[in-house]
């Protein structure tokens, strides 16, 4: 993925809260949970055409190797 350095703090502990978080949830509490946060995100970084910019960018850096 093509992102300026990263603008938190300490990323490492940003990480390790975030898969603590998912820690005992099945696949959908998971999925509920990462889509409350990406809303959570959005509306803090408020700029619809960086939120745009941000899913072309996860769209391309898929690993799961799934681009379309």
């Amino acid at each position: 993925m093509n992102l300026r350095e990263p603008a938190i703090d300490a990323p490492d502990d940003f990480y390790e809260a975030l898969l603590k978080a998912h820690e005992g949830l099945d696949a959908n509490a998971s999925a509920a949970l990462n889509a409350r946060l990406v809303l959570l995100l959005a509306a803090e970084i408020g700029a619809q055409r960086r939120l745009c910019e941000l899913i072309e960018m996860a769209k391309a850096d898929d690993p799961e190797g799934n681009d379309q």
